[in-house]
C-alpha cells in the first residue's frame, strides 16, 4: 500500500486495545521539570505528519532512547511515516493509526484516544504541535503530556514546553524536536554539529541492491526524485533533471532509478523517458514504493538528485551523496545536513518565499542549470560515505 507518496513498514492498523482504563490524569501535574531522564518505563511518542519532518525528527528521539534506555518507546504515527520509525532502533512499536485531519476526524481520534488508556503509558511526548495531539493523550489518560504550548492546546498538556524565541536555538528544524526534550529535562543537551544519520544504513543498501536487482538495475545507480509534495514551487523542472542525471550517469557508467509518490507518476515517467532518449537506462518507481522499500532503494545509490523533499532527506540522512535544488524554501532550516550534500540554488530577490505555488515566473528554480547540478555531484562522487 503507498500513500501520500511512500507507505508504510507494516500493515496500518488501527489502534485497538482491551482493558480498564486508568483513572483519567488531571489538567496538570504537580511534578516539576527537574530530572525526568530515565525516569518513564512507557512512552508514547506522538509522531510528525509529512516524512522531512519525520527524518528531522530522528535526532531527538535517538537522543530520548539515548537518555531513556530502559523504556518501552512506541511512535503513534500516520501510515505514510511509520515505516520511517519502525526500522530506528529507538523504536520498540510503531502504533499506525488513521484518522481524517481536523474537526471531521474527531470522533476517530476521541477513540483512538480511549482505546490507549489500556496501554497505561507513563509519558506522552508530542513532535506533532495540533490541537489534536495533545487532546489524543489526555484522551488516553498518560498522566505526564509533554508538548510546547502552542494552538490554543497548553491547557491540555501537564507540562506545557514554552516556544523557543528568535535566536535561542540554531535554525535548522532539528533543533526545534531536540529543544522540546532539552526543556522537557528529557535529556540534558545536544550536540549542534551532528548530521542527522538513519540507523542500519548498510543494511539497507544491502537490501536495496538486491530490490533494485530484483528489477532489472544492476551496478552504480544514480537515483532521482523530481517532485514535492508540499507544491509546484519547489519543483525544479523536470527536463533539467533528466538532462543532469543522463550526464551525470553516462560519465559514471550508471543507470537511473527515478522515485516519488503515485500523484508524481507523470512527471517520474517525463523525467524516465528524457533520460533514456540520452541512452541511459532508467526505470520509474513512482507509486510502487513503501517507504522502508524505498529507504533500502535510496541507500543503494551512488549520488542521489532531488528538490527540497521528503526524499531529500532520507537521501541525506542515509548518508548518500546528496544534490539538492532549492528554491521557494530556506535551505538554512529544512535543508541536508552534513558534508555529503550539496545545495544548488538561484539567488533571487524573493526566496524563500515559502509558497507552495510561484504567483509569477518560477525564477529561483528556472535559473538553476543542468550543468550546476552535474558539477555539483561531481564534488560528491567518490566521498566516502559516513
Amino acid at each position: 500500500m503507498t500513500v501520500g507518496g511512500f507507505g508504510v513498514a507494516r500493515a496500518p492498523v488501527s489502534v485497538s486495545v482491551t482493558g480498564q482504563s486508568r483513572k483519567f490524569a488531571g489538567s496538570r501535574s504537580i511534578l516539576k521539570l527537574r530530572g525526568m531522564e530515565n525516569r518513564f518505563r512507557r512512552i508514547l511518542v506522538r509522531a510528525t505528519n509529512w516524512v522531512g519532518d519525520a527524518v528531522m525528527s530522528v535526532p531527538a528521539l535517538q537522543a530520548l532512547r539515548e537518555h531513556n534506555p530502559l523504556a518501552r518507546i512506541s511512535i503513534l504515527a500516520r501510515p505514510w511515516v511509520a515505516g520511517l520509525y519502525g526500522r530506528e532502533a529507538f523504536c520498540d512499536e510503531v502504533i499506525p493509526y488513521e484518522a481524517a485531519r481536523g474537526w471531521r476526524g474527531l470522533n476517530d481520534k476521541r477513540r483512538i484516544g480511549v482505546e490507549l488508556r489500556a496501554r497505561k503509558f507513563d509519558c506522552a511526548l508530542l513532535l506533532q504541535n495540533a490541537f489534536e495531539a495533545a487532546a489524543m493523550a489526555r484522551w488516553a489518560g498518560i498522566p505526564i503530556r509533554i508538548g510546547y504550548d502552542r494552538d490554543a492546546r497548553g491547557w491540555l498538556l501537564t507540562h506545557p514546553i514554552p516556544l523557543p524565541g528568535a535566536g535561542e536555538i540554531p535554525r535548522h528544524q532539528r533543533f526545534y524536536y531536540l529543544e522540546l526534550l532539552k526543556r522537557a529535562k528529557l535529556i540534558p543537551g545536544y550536540e549542534k554539529n551532528a548530521a542527522i544519520r538513519l540507523s542500519g544504513r548498510t543494511d539497507a543498501a544491502d537490501r536495496g541492491r538486491a530490490r533494485l536487482r530484483n528489477a532489472g538495475i544492476h551496478g552504480v545507480v544514480v537515483g532521482v526524485s523530481p517532485g514535492a509534495a508540499y507544491g509546484s514551487a519547489k519543483r525544479w523542472l523536470p527536463e533539467r533533471f533528466a538532462e543532469a542525471a543522463s550526464a551525470i550517469a553516462r560519465e559514471r557508467g550508471a543507470q537511473a532509478a527515478v522515485f516519488g509518490s503515485k500523484e508524481e507518476t507523470s512527471i517520474c515517467e517525463t523525467v524516465c523517458q528524457e533520460i533514456g532518449r540520452a541512452g541511459v537506462a532508467c526505470h520509474n518507481f513512482a507509486g510502487m514504493t513503501r517507504l522502508d522499500e524505498f529507504v533500502e532503494m535510496a541507500a543503494a545509490c551512488e549520488l542521489f538528485l532531488t528538490n527540497d523533499s521528503g526524499a531529500m532527506h532520507v537521501a541525506s540522512a542515509l548518508g548518500v551523496p546528496t544534490v539538492v535544488v532549492f528554491g521557494a524554501t530556506d535551505d538554512e532550516a529544512t535543508g541536508p545536513t552534513g558534508d555529503l550534500s550539496r545545495i544548488v540554488r538561484h539567488a533571487v530577490d524573493c526566496s524563500p518565499c515559502l509558497l507552495r505555488e510561484c504567483p509569477i515566473d518560477h525564477r529561483c528554480m528556472t535559473g538553476v542549470t543542468a550543468s550546476q547540478v552535474v558539477e555539483a555531484a561531481h564534488g560528491l562522487v567518490g566521498i566516502k560515505r559516513k
